[in-house]
Formats: C-alpha cells, sequence, structure tokens
C-alpha cells in the first residue's frame, strides 16, 4: 500500500497510508468539534485534505484565484535576528529589512518591532521607535504596521511593580492574584493607548497587538480596551493576535461586553475582537508534538472554519512555529507549511495568513 510522507507535531519526518491520514483527519476534526461545540469539517472537506497531503510534490499552492494576503509579526527581526528566533542573522537595520520583504519579497503587509517585542518596553524609547516609523514610512508604499505584546506578564514582579499571580495563586492567594491583574489591566491599557497614539502622530498605517492573551483573560481584556479607544481616536488599522486557542483563564472572572473571557474559543474570541473594532483577527490552534499533522491540520481547520463562518472582519490565521497545523519548530518544514496554507485557503477560506 502506498506511503505517503507527512511530519508529527514536532516536525519528525514519518510515512503514513491514505487510510491513516484520513482516520487522523477524523479524529482530529471530532477532537475541535467536541471541544469547541462546533460543526467537523464535511466528508468533501476531508477528501479535499487527503488530495493535499497525498499530493507527491514537496511543497503545494493554492489554485489560480484562491491567494489571500498575507501579514507578518515581529517583521525583519526575521532577517536580523538570531536562529533561536527564526532568524538568520543577516546584519540588515530594520528599516532595511522592511525595505527587503516589500521590493524583494513582495510581501502584501509588513510591521516595525523592537528586539523586546511588547508594549511596556517600548514606552521608554518610544521617540526613537517614532522616528523609525515615520522614516520607514517615507521610504516605503506597504501598509506598515507597529508591532509588539501586550504581554501583561511584565506588569508583574520581578519586572513590573505588581503581585505575580504565578506565585500568588500557588499559595492560595486568589483575591490578591485577582487584584493583581486588575491593576495591570489599567496600567496595560494605558501604556497600548499611549503608544498607539504616538504611533498615529507620525503617521503609521496600524498596530498588531501580537500574542494577545499570553498571560490569560486579564491580557486580553486590557488588549480590547485599548483596541476600542484607539478605533475611536485614531485613523489606525489594527490586528488582533491571539496567543493560544482558548483564552486562559488565570483571572477566571474578568468579561469584555459581558461576555466572560476565560474558556473562549476562536469562533467565540472573534466577535468580542469585532466589538472592540478591530480590523483583522488573527486566531491560533495550539499543535500537538504527539500527534501527526493530519490530525493536528484536520483539528485546527475545523476550529478556524467555524471562526471565518461568524466573523465579520478578515481573518488571518496564525500559521508558524507550532500554530495552525504546522509542527512546533523554529524554522517550520516547507512541506507542512504549503499544504496547511493551502488548506487554510481553500478549505477554512481565510482571508489571510
Amino acid at each position: 500500500m502506498t506511503k505517503y510522507i507527512t511530519r508529527m507535531g514536532d516536525g519528525q519526518r514519518v510515512e503514513m497510508t491514505a487510510d491513516e491520514l484520513m482516520r487522523d483527519f477524523e479524529l482530529g476534526t471530532q477532537d475541535a468539534a467536541k471541544r469547541g461545540k462546533i460543526d467537523p469539517l464535511t466528508q468533501d472537506d476531508l477528501k479535499y485534505l487527503l488530495e493535499i497531503f497525498t499530493c507527491t510534490n514537496k511543497i503545494v499552492s493554492v489554485e489560480p484565484g484562491n491567494e489571500v494576503v498575507l501579514t507578518h509579526d515581529i517583521g525583519s527581526l526575521r532577517l536580523n535576528g538570531d536562529q533561536a528566533n527564526s532568524g538568520v542573522g543577516i546584519p540588515l537595520s530594520r528599516i532595511q529589512g522592511i525595505g527587503v520583504h516589500e521590493r524583494a519579497f513582495a510581501a502584501d503587509t509588513f510591521e516595525l518591532g523592537h528586539i523586546d517585542y511588547s508594549y511596556k518596553p517600548v514606552k521608554p524609547i518610544i521617540s526613537m521607535e517614532q522616528t523609525e516609523m515615520e522614516t520607514a514610512q517615507l521610504t516605503t508604499t506597504i501598509p506598515l504596521f507597529y508591532g509588539a505584546m501586550p504581554n501583561l506578564g511584565t506588569y508583574y514582579r520581578p519586572d513590573g511593580p505588581f503581585g505575580n499571580p504565578s506565585d500568588l495563586l500557588p499559595m492560595g492567594k486568589i483575591q490578591e492574584a485577582r487584584e493583581a491583574q486588575e491593576e495591570a489591566v489599567h496600567h496595560a491599557t494605558r501604556d497600548m493607548i499611549y503608544i498607539g497614539e504616538k504611533m498615529n502622530a507620525v503617521g503609521g498605517d496600524g498596530l498588531n497587538f501580537d500574542t494577545t492573551g499570553a498571560a490569560g483573560d486579564a491580557d486580553m481584556k486590557a488588549t480590547l480596551h485599548a483596541v476600542e479607544y484607539l478605533k475611536q481616536h485614531t485613523d489606525l488599522a489594527i490586528e488582533v493576535g491571539m496567543a493560544g486557542e482558548f483564552v486562559l483563564g488565570i483571572h477566571g472572572g474578568l468579561e469584555y461586553d459581558g461576555v466572560r473571557l476565560a474558556g473562549l474559543y476562536p469562533h467565540q474570541q472573534v466577535k468580542l475582537v469585532e466589538k472592540a473594532g478591530a480590523d483583522i483577527f488573527g486566531p491560533v490552534v495550539n499543535t500537538n508534538t504527539g500527534k501527526s499533522i493530519a490530525w493536528n491540520l484536520s483539528r485546527a481547520l475545523t476550529f478556524i472554519k467555524a471562526c471565518v463562518q461568524v466573523s465579520n472582519i478578515p481573518v488571518h490565521v496564525n500559521v508558524g512555529m507550532g500554530v495552525g497545523g504546522i509542527p512546533v519548530f523554529e524554522t517550520p518544514c516547507i512541506d507542512s507549511v504549503t499544504r496547511a496554507s493551502k488548506a487554510m485557503a481553500e478549505i477554512a477560506k481565510v482571508d489571510g495568513l
């Protein structure tokens, strides 16, 4: 029986028969449907997914007319960063890196980001970041975002002024942990608004709130409030990209617009991101390293298809380095990346990657 080369969730190369692939497709979509209380992929979806996986070409692509827009996080750090962060160590400035992506790589959009890539550490150097953004805008035509992580963890001790929930919760100090998170929300919201207004003042095209919810429901609440204010007071386009497939309930009781944030999956997250006023939503589905990419991608497609169906704004799914049906590996394998990208565009019907 013919076997096809594919991957495990950790990037290991394996061979599977068509029957084995289909079995994992079915198990993956059923897992997502059960967890998210959503519809599984249809039989037509699964058959087309099998066609994608049994194509013997190393690289696959979409049919003409099914191309989607690409947005990026971290920006030119992919070029001048170190290999541990998916960089290749090329000694370029950030502005040079933006130019390379625009004129050599034909990127659809791009972003400027600082090496720390969190909003809090950008605040003390905002004047220098404004200079970089203004210069980049004068030398490019590509839509250019400023990107960083909300990263509420930077507001907790030892890096910030508030008690650390990771220390308080194991000690049974539930109320103290909740109060620390609530205080951090106010400060993080203020800082993200401050940076957004400064970028708007020098002609920035947009903001990317990358890895939203990494520190739990408080992290997402701060981001949603910052987005709401910035959409009302600036001309910035805003993208909200998530950190995980569901919102961690580290606080557990926080709400936005009357909806509890803890435990929300992509099709639920996008409705709140819409209400806040964001223009693009970047959902995430995590990769299980112990399962095949067939299982992982089928599962991811199930969540993202449901998200796209209810969304009124463009959905640019996160695809890479351990999310969206991609192996957990700093430089993902091109065979898995292209299959996931094709499936997301043609089965889940995403607007971008």
